[in-house]
């Protein structure tokens, strides 16, 4: 059992790391045109801090080195998105930036760390990070339900990726099955719910991609919300 857990696991992380780097085009773009456009810092902000809270559960929990592994990975190419955001967005969006960086990213993660590590021993620790990062997973993996919903409203999967959604579908699968395994339910949980999520977005892509786009302005108007608001990285752990 402990080798097939570690060989799904290794599996995990290599399908996790391939999510990481999904969004490089995205950079590539913004780096060729010199602005960040109408993307958002937000969910690049936001998987830095899941990554980070991920390997402290990691490096916290006994047998968790491969859940401390890929997250770790992540803290760095997190790290670099965040960075080029800073560098090409807008003055306006530069200082929300670096706002939530420091609210989320450093103040809200000192914060967790100090208090788990000070008032917190043993058990009771390891459940409390397991459930903030449970929960900043859950809410993450909801995040592409916008973009479900303008596909489903457009008939288009213009904004709603294939390969985001499949990997989307595979991380939650892989992950559950290993969390399942080593009977981690914190990992479990968020990771199931992913999957399914994942499972519902290849069934859109199925039902929609040779579906004509409407031309008129409400769902042009929809579409451009898709872009706005659809995550540009997937929640890992």
């Amino acid at each position: 059992m402990a080798a097939l857990s570690f060989f799904v696991g290794v599996i995990g992380n290599v399908i996790s790391v391939l999510v990481f780097l999904s969004p490089i085009g995205t950079f590539w773009r913004i780096i060729k045109h010199g602005s960040t456009e109408d993307f958002e810092s937000l969910p690049y902000i936001c998987t830095l801090l899941n990554s980070s809270l991920w390997t402290y559960y990691g490096i916290t929990k006994p047998g968790e080195l491969l859940v401390a592994t890929v997250n770790g990975f992540g803290i760095l190419v997190e790290a670099v998105y965040v960075v080029l955001f800073l560098m090409y967005a807008p003055k306006n969006m530069r200082v929300k930036t670096g706002i939530l960086v420091g609210i989320l990213d450093v103040g809200f993660l000192a914060a967790a760390i100090l208090v788990t590590r000070l008032a917190l021993q043993g058990e009771t620790r390891i459940d409390a990070i397991g459930f903030m990062c449970a929960g900043l997973n859950i809410i993450m993996y909801g995040s592409p339900l916008v973009a479900m919903k303008t596909v489903v409203t457009t008939k288009s999967v213009e904004y709603m990726p294939f390969f985001l959604s499949f990997f989307l579908f595979l991380n939650g699968g892989i992950w559950a099955f290993y969390a399942l395994l080593v009977q981690d339910i914190f990992l479990g949980v968020p990771n199931g719910i992913g999957f399914l999520l994942g499972t519902a977005q290849l069934l859109l892509y199925a039902i929609y991609r040779n579906a004509k786009r409407s031309n008129n302005k409400i769902s042009e108007g929809l579409l451009e919300q898709g872009k706005q608001e659809e995550p540009l990285v997937s929640p890992l752990h």
